[in-house]
């Protein structure tokens, strides 16, 4: 969904592809993420917010690799990463994201002005 310039991403999990372990769990989910942002029109270097749910918190190291891996450290977003319940017992890790949505060619953001003539 994109609203008031932003994209939302809520709950990315694995559901689907026969992957199991934590990391090849989150690896999916980051394709996954990386495909909508696209569609989107925009990309990972923008993403505010992420929110992690792991079934397990014994799975954040595994889980964190793969993050790591995948996000620029000069774009990291904020992160929240909890220890929850999720929809299905096969499911290790749950991804919801909230990203800038990139203006048009031409366009300026709305934050920035734009001097007189």
């Amino acid at each position: 969904m994109i609203h008031g310039g932003l994209v939302f991403l809520s709950g990315q999990t694995a559901s689907g592809t026969g992957a199991t372990s934590i990391e090849e769990q989150t690896q999916e989910i980051l394709r996954r993420i990386d495909r909508y942002l696209s569609e989107a029109g925009t990309d990972k270097d923008a993403i505010l917010s992420a929110t992690i749910y792991l079934r397990d918190i014994a799975d954040f190291s595994d889980m964190n690799q793969a993050w790591e891996r995948w996000i620029s450290p000069a774009h990291a977003p904020a992160r929240c990463t909890v220890e929850a319940r999720l929809a299905s017992p096969h499911l290790r890790i749950e991804i919801s994201i909230i990203a800038a949505a990139k203006p048009p060619a031409g366009d300026l953001p709305r934050n920035v002005s734009q001097p007189l003539p």
